[in-house]
């Protein structure tokens, strides 16, 4: 009977390991920069679905702003005693990277009325909704590992995330 372990099957144990973490760590890495870009998407989407309640809570308008990065400010548009100019804000560091970028396809602010619906900005071209999109700087992670996501307000107050690479008839589709 023997107790414990040879040197050989030490050294092979340890090799193995050594090749599984090799292979393992790229993907890792992918995962953990497309994890930063849906930090960065949930807490606009939370944002914005913060920003509708509290208009309609308060009966006023209420603008979600973009900041730098992934940050984000709320407020009410005619400051008031019972309604301040910034009710809630976001730093980019909070959660996301600085490589993290976001886009407002019409820009902001987006205001939300008293009944929840998006008064400001008019979407372009006829649209129905304006779109915020989320992506990571191409420097960070290659275009095609990347897992880009937009947030579209339409201008009935609904906030929707999606995926714009996924093809219809997914429910992840843009």
């Amino acid at each position: 009977m023997q107790n414990g372990v040879s040197l050989i099957e030490l050294m092979v144990g340890l090799t193995i390991a050594a090749l599984l973490l090799a292979v393992g760590v790229p993907s890792f890495s992918t995962f953990i920069q497309n994890s930063k870009i849906r930090n960065a998407a949930e807490s606009i989407q939370n944002g914005l679905q913060l920003a509708r309640s509290e208009a309609v809570t308060r009966n006023t308008f209420v603008q979600f702003t973009l900041g730098t990065g992934s940050s984000w400010t709320i407020g009410c548009v005619n400051a008031v005693t019972g309604c301040p100019s910034v009710i809630q804000s976001r730093a980019a560091k909070e959660g996301s990277s600085s490589a993290v970028t976001v886009t407002a396809t019409d820009g902001t602010p987006i205001v939300f009325n008293s009944l929840g619906r998006m008064t400001a900005p008019v979407p372009a071209g006829g649209a129905s909704f304006t779109s915020i999109n989320v992506d990571m700087n191409s420097a960070v992670l290659p275009a095609a590992q990347s897992r880009d996501l937009r947030i579209t307000v339409d201008v009935g107050g609904s906030v929707r995330m999606c995926d714009p690479n996924v093809a219809s008839p997914d429910t992840r589709a843009c």
